[in-house]
């Protein structure tokens, strides 16, 4: 009967800790998956600015064909370079997220419609990409790495 009770005790114990790491899970990819969706918005927007804070200090952008941005102010200024020549909208979601401790990964895909603002052309591409994320020291989520390619 001892070693009954002893084992219930265990199992309860770890049952415990496991559903504490689903929720902890859950509230992550919940926390990573919104903080895509406001940069996204931020996209939407034509907001540099706001994408750029949703980067690490030293966040690493790799965009096909360009030169690697490292920190948020190349973010913020690849961003705007974008914006100041196209009217731009970005569709965009995660198929998978991991996280360990206070890093993660996003993998998604994308779709981006860009309107020349002089000419009126209009451009769509699609992409893949992956995101490394850190939890930062008051809990939220950032971007440390973004890189994607085209389909």
């Amino acid at each position: 009967m001892k070693h009954s009770f002893t084992y219930l005790i265990t199992f309860l114990f770890l049952y415990s800790c496991s559903e504490a790491e689903n929720n902890a899970s859950n509230n992550d990819h919940q926390a990573i998956t919104e903080m895509s969706k406001a940069r996204a918005k931020a996209f939407n927007n034509g907001d540099a600015k706001t994408i750029a804070s949703h980067f690490t200090d030293d966040g690493v952008l790799m965009a096909p064909g360009e030169e690697v941005a490292i920190g948020t102010e190349e973010v913020e200024a690849y961003y705007a370079k974008i914006f100041e020549e196209y009217e731009a909208e970005l569709d965009s979601w995660y198929e998978e997220i991991e996280v360990s401790g206070d890093l993660g990964f996003a993998r998604g895909e994308a779709r981006v419609t860009l309107i020349d603002k002089t000419s009126g052309d209009t451009t769509q591409s699609s992409s893949k990409y992956l995101n490394i994320v850190k939890r930062q020291s008051d809990g939220t989520w950032k971007t440390s790495h973004d890189v994607w390619n085209d389909n």
